[in-house]
């Protein structure tokens, strides 16, 4: 709870909607190297450069 609530600043309706492994990766990704041991590696420059790309922020819903 101190994670999610202090350390991530989350309402706690959303704290309580998380799985574990979400609130680990949050942890992860505030505290240290993401995913440290699962063998995933952070996104790349590249690949956030394709992400934006293939969803643009200004996207009208069809």
């Amino acid at each position: 709870m101190q994670a999610g609530l202090g350390l991530l600043r989350l309402p706690p309706a959303d704290f309580w909607k998380m799985s574990l492994v979400e609130l680990q990766l949050a942890v992860d990704g505030m505290s240290g190297p993401a995913c440290r041991g699962a063998g995933i590696t952070p996104a790349s420059r590249a690949d956030l450069a394709r992400l934006r790309a293939r969803f643009p922020d200004d996207a009208q819903p069809e």
